[in-house]
């Protein structure tokens, strides 16, 4: 059995290698033992990625070229980055613009003002930029409001809902959005709903109930959707509701059958729970991870936490049947920003503007002991372990090769051993350290 091992660990260079060639057969040990089983396969990988908002497109925009290609080619490129082949996008704004916009003029009633033209500025060439890497970039839009006029507030931010008048206008403008990009041939393969349907922040936002969101589906958004190919996600909010919204959207036929997954965020926790009995009681759907960041205050000071905090969560999330991975932010600037409402965040690449200067965070290297490694038609296997000491998930390549990521928070060096039917290697987690065992 042949191990190549890459490791990452706190305060020393990230993604080091190293081979392990070992011919030792299991002699019975018990214990501490990370056992893993080939044959018993769950769900398939399907991707990872991040979101091309404003704030990343501007912030990539005000860099030499030299760092803008440095940058798409850390995210974007399978060899000299971590190999991402999925993307997120807003239709309108998002807290992470550089103001409140509309892709269309105030009460304009009949969409004939249409436009991408900010789009055009930024956002829309950094995602050509990410293709020459990608070529088969996988495209999902986010909506976080409707223009001011379409809502009961009467502005996109804090809140407010959708006027029921409006529901068949609101849902063609969905239609408008996805033709202007694939005019400009960016293909947007699926869509979600709405962002955070529950919450009413002092940014953009729209509150659905899980019964208007399930109604608008399926009366007006999921058949236009259906006519331009493109698959729906719902929630696309924290974990611990995933299981009453999906009972409220997929028990009701002719809305579930525009359904293509469930979209959810971290915000409240782990609650990876809530995914195994969603996958339980849908077994068809997609459970896509859409987003999740940390404040930028928290980035300064504790990186390796942060890191730390993206590999449990991704572990957790894959071992109950998440197959998509999609980060916030694929750039930030040296505020966190830009962010028009001051929710400044950190990203896993941040940049100092001023003086072109561009900073790899330790998130970005805990994504990438998946990403980089963990090919797309992967499928998660069968593993266990002894304890909750460490933290692991296993997958096997469309190759054949099997990939297993360890993750160790604690402050001190764990010995275990991996076990595949009756070959064991003998090895070591470093403290603070995530490790990416690829087994032929």
């Amino acid at each position: 059995m042949e191990i190549r091992t890459i490791k990452t660990v706190k305060g020393k260079a990230p993604f080091s290698e190293d081979k392990i060639i070992t011919t030792v057969f299991d002699d019975d040990i018990e214990s501490p033992l990370i056992s893993i089983h080939p044959d018993i396969e769950y769900q398939e990988i399907k991707g990872f990625g991040g979101a091309f908002t404003e704030a990343a497109a501007v912030t990539l925009n005000k860099l030499s070229d030299a760092n803008k290609k440095k940058i798409i080619e850390l995210y974007f490129d399978t060899e000299n980055g971590i190999g991402y082949n999925f993307g997120r996008v807003h239709m309108n704004s998002c807290d992470f613009a550089e103001g409140n916009y509309a892709c269309v003029k105030e009460n304009d009633e009949t969409l004939e003002t249409f436009n991408i033209e900010r789009d055009k500025k930024a956002v829309i060439p950094m995602v050509k930029g990410a293709m020459e890497y990608a070529g088969d970039l996988e495209m999902f839009v986010s909506v976080w409001s409707p223009p001011a006029y379409m809502k009961t507030n009467g502005e996109m931010n804090r809140g407010g809902k959708l006027k029921g008048e409006y529901f068949e206008l609101w849902s063609e403008f969905y239609v408008k959005f996805i033709e202007a990009y694939r005019n400009e041939g960016i293909n947007i393969t699926t869509a979600s709903v709405q962002n955070e349907p529950k919450a009413a922040p002092t940014w953009d936002s729209c509150v659905y109930t899980a019964e208007e969101e399930r109604d608008f589906v399926k009366n007006y958004l999921g058949k236009k959707m259906q006519a331009c190919n493109v698959k729906l996600l719902f929630w696309d909010h924290n974990k611990e509701r995933v299981v009453e919204r999906a009972r409220v959207m997929m028990s009701d036929k002719e809305a579930s059958k525009y359904i293509g997954g469930i979209a959810f965020h971290w915000y409240s926790g782990d609650h990876f729970e809530q995914l195994e009995m969603v996958h339980k009681l849908y077994p068809d759907i997609d459970l896509v991870f859409s987003e999740g960041c940390y404040e930028y205050s928290l980035g300064q000071s504790d990186a390796v936490k942060i890191g730390e905090k993206y590999a449990h969560d991704m572990i957790g999330n894959f071992n109950n049947y998440c197959n998509i991975f999609c980060d916030w932010n694929l750039l930030l600037d040296e505020k966190g920003g830009p962010n028009h409402v001051g929710n400044f965040c950190a990203a896993p690449i941040m940049a100092d503007t001023k003086n072109d200067k561009v900073y790899i965070h330790d998130s970005y290297y805990y994504i990438g002991h998946f990403s980089k490694f963990v090919k797309k038609g992967a499928r998660r296997i069968g593993s266990s372990k002894w304890s909750d000491i460490l933290d692991t998930v296993s997958f096997k390549n469309p190759n054949g090769e099997i990939v297993t990521v360890v993750l160790n928070r604690s402050d001190k060096s764990e010995k275990f051993s991996i076990l595949i039917g009756t070959q064991r290697a003998d090895l070591t987690a470093e403290a603070h350290s995530i490790a990416t065992y690829i087994i032929k």
